[in-house]
């Protein structure tokens, strides 16, 4: 078996082999424990082709492992969130665009997080404020505004919320950079991660509790209707989490997730995800791939699209032979470390 996993033979309890492949079949069962039965199940939704060609280019670039095929495969099966960790550029984020193409998911909803996002920001948000300004004019009925506007018209699920929608099949759920966070959000995702299900408080306070109302999702243009405020998924999303590994997370949480840690790429894994965006690496392009490699055991971290960026220079008319000095002082400015010290 090659480094990238190449050649491997697929496992018979595998739902993903990365291959690059389409994948076919009916989702398998969940564990029981796991079995939520929300419905009735939403339209699938919609393809995202360009965005996964943009992050990953035409086909799947660096193929995972056995060993990490194994531990993908065990979290698709248990329905239990992937905490994915590693250096910049590893291929973290771009592991739920795989399994969202590979699988036929649809796009994925990508919750990019920082030290602000909570539990809330991730599941929906009321437009209070819209709302009021609407009440101001003259009343409808009782959850309505003028024009026929609805409360629903001003509740926005996010990607968190959307991904617990019930679907036939998953959704993928991208939690970027969780590491990012109030100390206060992980523990705040696990009942969301365990029960499959989360209310809307501006729902349930409507006279008619099993009031069925549309509300906006985090797919463009996109509405879905939720009885009672209650949401409830009926396959539980496949959630991939990336960390930089800059912090530790509290054990409940940990107990929840299945832990994958992404090694840097080889030589041979840099020129795959080189050829997935430009032609195959040709003499120029692998000898520059060789450089980022040594620049990278010399200076520490530098991530894989710092070398896309510059195959991208050197195939734009910039001349790698060139003796006046400028390409070395290009490569310094392109290839800069990314952790504090030495640049």
């Amino acid at each position: 078996m090659s480094e990238n996993g190449r050649g491997s033979g697929r496992s018979g309890w595998w739902i993903y082999d990365g291959s690059g492949l389409a994948a076919t079949g009916d989702w398998p069962e969940p564990p029981p424990w796991r079995d939520f039965r929300g419905g009735p199940d939403l339209p699938p939704p919609p393809d995202e082709p360009e965005e996964a060609e943009r992050r990953l280019g035409r086909a799947a670039a660096v193929r995972p492992k056995r060993d990490q095929l194994d531990i993908i495969n065990a979290a698709l099966r248990l329905r239990r969130p992937l905490l994915v960790t590693g250096n910049p550029g590893v291929g973290k984020s771009s592991l739920a665009y795989q399994l969202a193409r590979d699988l036929g998911l649809g796009r994925v909803l990508h919750w990019s997080i920082t030290s602000r996002s909570t539990l809330r920001m991730g599941l929906y948000d009321y437009d209070a404020i819209g709302r009021a300004q609407a009440a101001s004019e003259p009343a409808g009925p009782e959850d309505t505004g003028p024009r026929g506007s609805t409360i629903g018209d001003f509740i926005h699920l996010g990607p968190l919320g959307t991904a617990l929608l019930p679907y036939a099949r998953p959704r993928v759920l991208l939690v970027d950079e969780l590491d990012k966070s109030d100390i206060d959000l992980p523990n705040d995702l696990l009942n969301a991660f365990e029960d499959g299900t989360y209310t809307v408080p501006e729902l349930i306070r409507l006279r008619s509790r099993q009031a069925r109302v549309e509300v906006h999702t985090a797919d463009p243009g996109s509405r879905a209707a939720i009885e009672g405020g209650v949401v409830k998924c009926h396959a539980f999303p496949v959630v991939v989490i990336t960390s930089n590994g800059e912090r530790d997370f509290p054990a409940p949480f940990l107990r929840r997730c299945l832990r994958l840690d992404l090694p840097d790429l080889d030589e041979s894994g840099l020129a795959d995800l080189v050829a997935a965006h430009f032609a195959a690496p040709d003499g120029q392009v692998r000898e520059l791939i060789r450089a980022f490699v040594e620049r990278r055991g010399e200076r520490g971290t530098i991530a894989a699209d710092q070398l896309l960026n510059a195959v991208f220079l050197a195939s734009s008319g910039v001349d790698p032979q060139a003796t006046d000095g400028d390409w070395p002082k290009l490569l310094d400015a392109v290839w800069r470390r990314l952790a504090p010290g030495r640049p």
